[in-house]
């Protein structure tokens, strides 16, 4: 995601110059053909050129208002998953804690030493729960090993590896793993269970919105056809420009090549905004910055525990925060 308040110039040439290079030629080329050679019919009436662009812009401003709710809903389901990781954390530390009332439990009381394990373990596998879901979406399966492994048991790490949705698997894991704390430790009460399992179950929510996002793409007819109609007026533009110019003397025909290369500039420039939102967990520069909030949450969590050996946030890279 892209933090400065302004774009930097460096930044717009690096997207646009190759799309300026190709208008300039284009524009010059017409220009060309129209002054020199003398190919008067290639101009053509300016009114339905200017009618195309209206009904392109409010096309494409559908499109990216549609591109942005993408961008947005993405934005919001982590920011959930934020706020329930905080949550899931201090359940976990605030009701497993010692034996409660459960009749049917005999198992002697847990020592510090057991409880401060099962906090770990717990905290610890939703940490690594954030880590495999982003890397899921990104399609990253090779930071496994520096990025999940670190927070789960080798032998549970091998087996949450190889499923085909690990973060699915290790809500699942959580949930044996209450149920074992509630059964046999009887470190967990029938409501402090229930709750616990609810706070899973929202989990399980935000990530099948997640899901919904990566594996929905944007309609391509949309999409395709809003690029489509933008290079059909950028390919007419010129040709409008030609006749409006050389009304105000033979000279000026050529003024069609920076006016025609700013308004396909703006055209495409709001074609491509819309485009690089269509799916915002690409690890693109516009995407939702999905490792920065894993680290935040592990930041969180881990001092929730008492740690104080913790990695430092994450800090943007040319402007840009992943």
């Amino acid at each position: 995601m892209y933090i400065r308040e302004n774009l930097r110039w460096r930044v717009i040439w690096k997207y646009a110059w190759r799309s300026v290079l190709l208008f300039t030629l284009y524009s010059l080329f017409m220009c060309f053909l129209y002054a020199k050679v003398g190919l008067r019919f290639i101009a053509i009436p300016w009114q339905p050129v200017a009618t195309l662009g209206i009904a392109v812009s409010f096309y494409i401003g559908f499109k990216n208002n549609g591109s942005y709710d993408r961008f947005w809903e993405g934005r919001q389901l982590w920011g959930g998953i934020v706020n329930a990781s905080r949550t899931w954390a201090i359940k976990a530390l605030e009701f497993v804690t010692s034996v409660v009332d459960a009749p049917n439990v005999s198992a002697p009381a847990a020592s510090a030493s057991e409880l401060s394990h099962r906090h770990r373990q717990l905290v610890y596998r939703h940490i690594a729960w954030c880590n495999a879901l982003r890397i899921q979406l990104r399609r990253q399966p090779e930071l496994w090993d520096e990025q999940v492994a670190p927070f789960l048991d080798p032998e549970e790490s091998a087996i949450m590896r190889g499923k085909q949705n690990p973060a699915a698997h290790l809500v699942r894991q959580q949930a044996a793993e209450l149920r074992i704390l509630r059964e046999e430790r009887g470190l967990l009460n029938d409501f402090q269970h229930v709750s616990m399992i609810e706070t899973l179950e929202q989990l399980y929510n935000l990530q099948g919105g997640c899901e919904r996002i990566k594996n929905t793409p944007f309609p391509r007819q949309y999409a395709f056809f809003s690029y489509v109609f933008v290079w059909i007026f950028i390919s007419l533009l010129p040709l409008g420009l030609l006749g409006e110019f050389s009304k105000l003397g033979p000279s000026h025909v050529w003024l069609t090549v920076p006016f025609s290369v700013l308004v396909s500039w703006v055209f495409n420039t709001i074609e491509v905004v819309g485009h690089t939102s269509e799916n915002p967990f690409d690890n693109l520069m516009n995407d939702v910055p999905m490792t920065a909030l894993c680290r935040s949450i592990e930041i969180d969590l881990r001092e929730m525990l008492g740690e104080t050996d913790l990695p430092s946030r994450l800090e943007p890279i040319e402007d840009i925060l992943y």
